[in-house]
Parts: structure tokens; sequence; C-alpha cells
């Protein structure tokens, strides 16, 4: 099973995103992870559509941007036309999750829902076919640097489980507390998608380390 790796910027140097981008091309990451968030649905404020625009023409490497906004639907078109290549919503955040999906992917984008650890797996149920990617919460979101749960390796477990029994295929991407620990039991438990902040950019070589959770993941899951 191919992992993916997804730095976070929240981890990173705000006044320094340029030199994170490029740490996380010269580590070999797959995605860039962009924490949108509002003050409102978590008590965090971060950035919004300029930034993701700057960060768009700053590097190769796609946008997975993460919506934690009430109401994602009001300002969807925004994060679209400023270049997110991959867009999550929260499930507790709108009344119209199949609306912000089928909105996502017709602006070009892959389309995700999250769930909090409070909410059941049940919650992504009656989208199934129109996810591209689900994001498992493993911290309650809004900060950087929280401990892993660890009632989320369930929780990742079951959703592959339910999200297969229903003839559903797509990848799993989990979020908060990841680090070179918990990666392989991630990988084993159906993660497929590693979004890891100060696992990476506080590491002392954050692009070795990038490779090395990376290689953590994946020999678990070795044939």
């Amino acid at each position: 099973m191919k992992i993916r790796i997804a730095p976070s910027l929240l981890a990173a140097d705000f006044a320094r995103l340029a030199d994170a981008l490029a740490v996380a091309e010269k580590g070999g990451a797959d995605l860039i992870h962009v924490d949108v968030m509002d003050g409102r649905f978590v008590p965090n404020l971060t950035i919004g559509p300029p930034v993701v625009r700057a960060l768009r023409a700053a590097t190769r490497l796609p946008l997975d941007v993460h919506l934690m906004i009430q109401e994602p639907e009001r300002t969807l078109p925004e994060y679209l036309d400023a270049g997110a290549d991959w867009i999550s919503v929260h499930v507790e955040a709108t009344h119209h999750l199949q609306r912000c999906l089928s909105q996502i992917r017709a602006g070009g984008a892959r389309a995700g829902a999250a769930i909090n650890p409070a909410t059941p797996v049940t919650a992504l149920s009656a989208a199934w076919q129109d996810l591209d990617y689900a994001v498992v919460m493993s911290v309650n979101p809004g900060w950087g640097g929280q401990p892993f749960l660890e009632p989320s390796l369930d929780k990742i477990r079951r959703l592959r489980d339910e999200a297969l029994g229903a003839g559903a295929r797509f990848p799993i991407e989990v979020d908060g507390g990841v680090d070179m620990g918990r990666a392989a039991a991630l990988a084993q438990c159906g993660a497929e998608i590693l979004v890891a902040g100060t696992a990476i950019y506080g590491a002392g070589d954050p692009a070795e380390a990038i490779g090395r959770l990376r290689e953590a993941a994946e020999a678990s899951v070795r044939v």
C-alpha cells in the first residue's frame, strides 16, 4: 500500500512558508496540508484564500486544503479559485454535505469530508459515493501539537471496513498527533494519507523526517 505524507503548515513558521514548502518538496512529500480555521467552528483563526493563492504559486505539490469553518459552502468558490487541489469540509459544519462535495468536484478539486473525534463513522454513510477521500481527526481540531487520541485507530479501521462494505473505495487521511511511533499502526488500520505537523517541522531535519515517517508506515504493510 502506498502511503502519502502531507506536511501540515500549521506547525511551520508562518513567516517562512516558502521555506516550509521547499522543505516538503525536498523531502518528497505528496501533498501540502493547509488548515483553514475561522475562529467559529474551531477556536483558532488561521488563513484564507489569499494565502492559499500565494502557496499555489510557490509550490508544485498539490494543496490539501482542510476547511475547519462554519458553512463552508459560502466560501468554497474562493478556495477553488485560489488553486486548492483537494478540499475537505467537516460534516459537523454544514447541513449540505453532498452539495459541498459536488461543488468541490465541479470546481475541479478532489472532495473530502472530515469527522471530529466525537462524530461517528456513520455520519459519512450517506455520502460514500460522493467522497474522493475521508479525513479522520485524531485530535479535537483547532490547535497543533495535541496528543493523539488512541480511539482513532479503531475508528479508522471501522471507516475502512464500512466504506468497503458499501462498495466505496477512497483513501483515508488521518490528521492530528501523527508521529513516527504511530505511523505503523495507522497504516495497518487503513490510513493511506498521514498529515504530520510537529513530527515534521519540529524535527531537526524536516525533509528527512518526511522520508522516515513514510518508511515507518509502509514497512508495516509491505508484503
